[in-house]
C-alpha cells in the first residue's frame, strides 16, 4: 500500500496519493500534481480570459484542493475532482472581475512570427477562434472547452461541472450557434444582421 515508507510515490494511484497525502505523507499531494500539472494548466488557460488569471485561479485551486483532500469521496477520479476544483476557481475568478477581457502583449504571450505564411495563418485562425470562445459566457465556454476541445462526454462534463446533462447538452448547442455567428461575422464583416 502507498502509505507505507517503503514504496516509492510514483507507483501509487491518485487515490492512494491523495490518501496518503491525508495521512501527512510528505511529497504525496506534489507527486499527483506532477502528474496533472499539465492537464490542469491547460484547463485553466481554456477557462480564463487571461494567463495571469489563469495562473492565479490554478494557484487558489490547488491550494483549495490541498486542503479539502480529506474530502475527497472517490466517487469520480482523481483527475475529474481535480479538474472540477480548477474550472471552478477559474469561473469564481471571472465573477470576481467582471471586467472584460483584456488582451496581454507579453512577450512571452505573443507568438514568434515565422516567415512562412502557412504558420502565420494558423495563428491569425487561433487567434480569431480564441476571440470567439472568449467573447461566450463563461458557462458555455467551459461546457464547450470540456466536451469539444478536452473530449469529455456530456455525462462526464456535467459530473465535471456540477450540472445536469441536460444543461451541458443545452450550454454546448447554444455556445456552438453563438461561435457560429461570431465566426461568420468574423469572416465576412459586411455581412450584417
Amino acid at each position: 500500500m502507498c502509505h507505507e515508507r517503503s514504496l516509492v510515490l510514483g507507483e501509487c494511484t491518485d487515490v492512494e496519493l491523495l490518501q496518503a497525502h491525508v495521512s501527512g505523507r510528505r511529497y504525496a499531494f506534489a507527486e499527483l500534481l506532477r502528474r496533472h500539472n499539465d492537464h490542469l494548466w491547460q484547463t485553466a488557460l481554456r477557462t480564463s480570459y487571461t494567463r495571469e488569471d489563469a495562473a492565479d485561479s490554478l494557484q487558489d485551486a490547488l491550494l483549495s484542493a490541498h486542503r479539502t483532500a480529506g474530502a475527497f469521496r472517490a466517487e469520480s477520479q482523481v483527475r475529474s475532482w481535480l479538474h472540477a476544483i480548477v474550472v471552478n476557481a477559474c469561473l469564481d475568478r471571472i465573477r470576481r472581475n467582471k471586467t472584460r477581457r483584456a488582451l496581454s502583449l507579453s512577450p512571452e504571450s505573443m507568438p514568434e512570427p515565422r516567415d512562412e505564411r502557412d504558420e502565420m495563418a494558423a495563428v491569425e485562425m487561433s487567434m480569431v477562434i480564441d476571440r470567439a470562445l472568449f467573447s461566450l459566457p463563461p458557462e458555455q465556454r467551459t461546457a464547450l472547452v470540456a466536451v469539444d476541445v478536452e473530449g469529455y462526454s456530456v455525462a462526464e462534463a456535467a459530473a465535471l461541472l456540477g450540472v445536469p446533462e441536460g444543461t451541458i447538452k443545452s450550454r454546448c448547442a447554444r455556445g456552438r450557434q453563438r461561435l457560429k455567428e461570431q465566426l461568420d461575422y468574423l469572416r465576412d464583416p459586411g455581412n450584417r444582421r
